[in-house]
């Protein structure tokens, strides 16, 4: 179906139109990261989707295509960790034949050293790397599986050479666990070409045991870093970035912070998720996706699946980062594994 077939700018309850897509083409992960897959509740030998509940490649892109004639001009795939869905790259080869898009990727970096050159080949535009710590310790701890920094930085240094920079560099920061690594990394990227975002700890999910005493607020990683590199705002580059945006003064680069928990962003939230089993949810806190994989397999026609993702978005009214409070932490909600973060 040719991606200019629907002309519409479709926009939901709250007049926020559709301009991203994340694909989550894996469950699996073989990290245990804490906020995000905890090995006491997933274990090392978690029963993981079999294969046929999986989205295949060719419903992927059919999807892709259809949610690009809705608006989307960005697709990032996520997991799980996606660089252990086999062949992924013939994935991104068949979405990059998909006109006037940007694929991206976030990925743990554990496998990007073998695989950059490949993505980069394949059509893939961007990379984003989770990056928690650079002290390997307590890198290893986090990860829980004791994997080592130093791979993960070789796939950095990969990635730059095939030609997928500016990378994004991203840091999920909780307090007494990877909270004293804020500088050490403000250090280590101040002057190259890599933007490192920092993120609030958020209760995604229902597993990770989020507290309000563990998030370190934007405003005191900002304080942290200046007092040390000064830095100063930058204007967003676009309605919807989730990061807001800073610069080091001295000319050495960017920096970004996603502070979901302390300045809520949901009045200029211009995603969609697609789950690795065909579920689409419009909130990455949300406790319910729409089966797309079923219409799929039924036999919907492109005009169909239109029809039903363009209701799903005019109905959105998520708000969720707003209107937290004390109760809706406790809520049932998606894994954050399951739909990309």
């Amino acid at each position: 179906m040719p991606s200019t077939l629907y002309k519409a700018d479709f926009i939901d309850q709250y007049q926020r139109p559709l301009r991203d897509l994340r694909i989550s083409v894996t469950d699996r992960c073989n990290f245990r990261c804490a906020y995000c897959m905890p090995k006491e509740i997933f274990g090392r030998e978690h029963a993981f989707l079999p294969k046929s509940e999986l989205l295949t490649f060719e419903e992927i892109t059919r999807l892709a295509r259809i949610l690009v004639s809705l608006g989307v001009r960005k697709i990032r795939l996520t997991g799980g960790e996606p660089l252990l869905r086999r062949e992924v790259e013939t994935l991104i080869g068949m979405l990059a034949e998909i006109p006037e898009i940007e694929i991206a990727m976030t990925t743990n970096g554990s496998l990007l050293a073998r695989k950059a050159q490949l993505l980069k080949k394949s059509g893939l535009d961007r990379v984003t790397v989770s990056l928690d710590a650079l002290d390997d310790a307590t890198f290893r701890q986090m990860n829980d599986v004791d994997f080592p920094v130093q791979t993960v930085l070789d796939g950095l240094a990969a990635a730059t050479e095939a030609g997928l920079a500016p990378l994004k560099i991203n840091m999920v920061v909780k307090r007494g666990v990877n909270h004293n690594d804020i500088l050490p990394m403000a250090r280590y990227f101040h002057g190259s070409s890599h933007i490192l975002r920092f993120i609030e700890f958020m209760d995604v999910g229902s597993t990770n045991g989020w507290r309000m005493d563990d998030v370190v607020p934007a405003k005191e990683i900002v304080e942290t870093i200046d007092a040390e590199i000064p830095i100063e705002p930058l204007e967003a580059n676009y309605r919807g970035e989730v990061a807001n945006r800073w610069r080091f003064k001295d000319g050495g680069g960017e920096i970004g912070i996603i502070a979901s928990v302390t300045q809520p962003f949901c009045g200029n939230c211009t995603r969609l998720r697609l789950s690795a089993k065909g579920e689409l949810y419009t909130c990455l806190f949300g406790n319910h996706g729409n089966d797309l994989r079923a219409l799929l397999r039924d036999g919907a026609s492109d005009a169909e699946l239109h029809q039903q993702i363009a209701g799903i978005w005019r109905l959105r009214s998520d708000n969720y980062s707003e209107s937290r409070s004390s109760e809706t932490p406790a809520s049932p909600k998606v894994e954050m594994s399951y739909i990309g973060g």
